[in-house]
């Protein structure tokens, strides 16, 4: 019984020592390798081959490998182009961009100075406008003095008048009644020459 005991322990030791993958590949395929490089290489050392020379004439043979070395100096040259290619258009555009900067910098100090035209502009207008006012208002004071001086008095005045036509105006705003009676008291001849400058008006 014991040797039935021995017998099963036993194996299950060898059971538990059966190779793995890594060492099963280790042994049949890398062991193997390597020494057939080692015999190789041996072989090569005392015929004198030099076996850098050798896989470099092999090399050349094959015609896969040879033209990768074209494909590349090929891509390298195409490549430089493009980055030349690529390096003229970025200038390029930078003198456009550069262009367009000044363009914008001379349409701003325009649209300053433009500006600073309006604001006059509009300081003028209306310093104008108060101007007018000013002489609307004292056209009506004199309007105003005209409406209540006797006729007899506004008569002589307006035809010593230099400025003709602003006796025409004061008589064209006067009231009708203040009006006939201003005609009245003057010459018939000074009279009947204002009443057809107002008719012209």
């Amino acid at each position: 019984m014991a040797k039935k005991q021995i017998e099963s322990i036993n194996e299950e030791e060898r059971d538990d020592k059966k190779p793995g993958f890594f060492q099963k590949f280790f042994m049949l395929f890398i062991i193997p390798l390597l020494f057939t490089v080692t015999i190789v290489l041996i072989v090569a050392y005392f015929t004198n081959t030099n076996v850098f020379q050798f896989a470099d004439s092999m090399k050349e043979k094959i015609p896969f490998l040879d033209t990768k070395k074209e494909e590349v100096i090929e891509n390298t040259s195409i490549t430089e182009q493009k980055i030349v290619t690529l390096q003229a258009e970025l200038q390029e555009k930078e003198a456009q961009i550069d262009k367009l900067q000044s363009e914008i910098k001379a349409s701003s100090e325009k649209n300053n100075e433009l500006l600073t035209e309006q604001e006059r502009l509009n300081f003028e207008i209306e310093k104008l406008k108060r101007e007018q006012e000013d002489v609307k208002k004292d056209f009506q004071e004199i309007l105003s003095a005209y409406e209540k001086m006797p006729a007899k008095v506004a008569a002589p005045i307006l035809i010593e008048m230099k400025d003709a036509e602003l006796a025409l105006r004061i008589m064209s705003n006067l009231k009708p009644d203040t009006l006939s009676a201003i005609f009245a008291k003057m010459p018939p001849a000074d009279a009947a020459r204002f009443t057809e400058l107002l008719a012209q008006q």
